[in-house]
């Protein structure tokens, strides 16, 4: 038996008034997806818990079937395995985002113009980060440099603060109410690093070049070290994921399961699809059981408020990825499930995750479901009736002999 979870992060939404009432998925072409339905059960999953933020980390976790409740220490830690630190169980771990802040003289008067300073590369981020870390590193902080715009802090025997804002929840808006706590060591660090910055050469030329500029760094996602359950001691199949993305990478290496790169997958619509489908194929050749796909591109869009690229990135998942994986199943001489959702909704209007179910398209080759009609979406899913409660719960459905 083989399993394939495609994970379109961010995908799900609201009925835009801008979109005549629509949402990505009503408008995006996806004949793939929607061939399955009439064989498919459909319906919502709840992969967030009550009172728990709707993070990538906390729903991703959810969909790989952990119960988040328990196993779950914060985002950070989770980067952190991607990046290989190897953490103390006394450490205290944040994401530090490069991002864009405003000119305004005083730091608390600043804008959050871009939460990803322009989607920086990894090679410019390197040198920005490398930087820092020569400034603000000391015996017991220290700074590690990631992808693109998304990096770690590691402080030794740390304590955790607390009420760190994620800078793409702020987009637009006035810092000012959702800094660190006052004479905080991260108030205190994003203040050094927009001085270090602001001046910085590559700085200089990206703003020449009319890109915008990585000037401060700002932290969120605090975290200790975590123990997630091995996933083939926990589920008896040997597991793979495909993303762009250090969270997944480090929730696979904590868990036990492989790492799939693949060259030219950037997390964003420009992201290598055709890729990471036929890496999945591959894996699926050489022994995997179970391959989780994890595709960011939707969730970028929408905190981008991108409608044109979030009902692009849904169309290319179909295209590119679902449909040759799908027809290599087809042929591959096993029975085979798959299961289609996103981690969380991310609005376009909003710009920023929430914690509403999701819709769900899960299909097994050796279980006839009495399908529906129609296309996969979320008003659709709705009016199936069916609710999942949890990731957990949605995990046990699909393997579930």
């Amino acid at each position: 038996m083989k399993y394939v979870v495609f994970l379109g992060d961010g995908m799900a939404d609201y009925n835009q008034e801008f979109l005549g009432g629509k949402t990505p998925l009503m408008l995006a072409n996806k004949p793939n997806i929607d061939g399955l339905l009439a064989f498919s059960e459909m319906g919502l999953c709840q992969t967030v818990p009550n009172g728990m933020k709707p993070g990538s980390d906390v729903a991703n976790l959810s969909v790989f079937g952990y119960d988040v409740l328990s196993s779950y220490t914060g985002r950070s830690p989770l980067e952190a395995a991607s990046i290989g630190i190897d953490l103390k169980d006394t450490d205290v771990t944040a994401r530090a985002n490069l991002v864009t802040l405003s000119t305004q003289e005083d730091y608390e008067n600043k804008i959050m113009v871009d939460y990803s300073a322009g989607e920086i590369s990894t090679l410019e981020a390197k040198v920005l980060i490398d930087y820092l870390a020569q400034n603000l590193n000391t015996e017991t902080i220290k700074l590690y440099s990631g992808i693109s715009y998304r990096h770690c802090l590691v402080k030794d025997n740390g304590v955790v603060e607390g009420n760190l804002t994620p800078p793409h929840d702020i987009t637009g808006k006035c810092v000012n109410g959702h800094l660190p706590l006052e004479n905080s060591m991260y108030l205190d660090l994003q203040k050094r690093s927009y001085e270090l910055l602001k001046d910085h050469p590559i700085n200089v030329e990206r703003i020449k070049n009319g890109k915008n500029p990585a000037n401060s760094l700002w932290f969120w996602g605090e975290g200790t070290k975590p123990c997630l359950e091995n996933f083939y001691q926990r589920f008896g199949l040997k597991g793979g994921v495909i993303s762009a993305v250090d969270l997944l990478k480090g929730i696979a290496i904590l868990a036990g399961m492989q790492v799939i790169e693949v060259q030219g997958a950037t997390g964003n619509y420009d992201t290598n699809f055709s890729g990471k489908a036929q890496a999945c194929i591959n894996a699926l050749k050489n022994g995997l059981d179970y391959v989780y796909i994890h595709m960011e591109a939707p969730d970028e869009c929408g905190h981008h408020g991108d409608s044109k690229n979030k009902i692009y990135s849904i169309e290319q998942i179909d295209e590119k990825v679902v449909g040759p994986v799908l027809n290599y199943l087809k042929t591959c001489g096993e029975d085979y499930r798959v299961l289609i959702m996103p981690d969380h909704p991310t609005p376009l209007n909003l710009k920023t995750h929430v914690s509403d179910p999701v819709p769900f398209v899960m299909y097994k080759s050796d279980v006839r479901f009495n399908g529906t009609e129609g296309s996969y979406t979320e008003e659709n899913a709705l009016k199936t009736g069916i609710m999942v409660q949890s990731g957990i719960e949605l995990m046990q459905k699909f393997i579930k002999r």
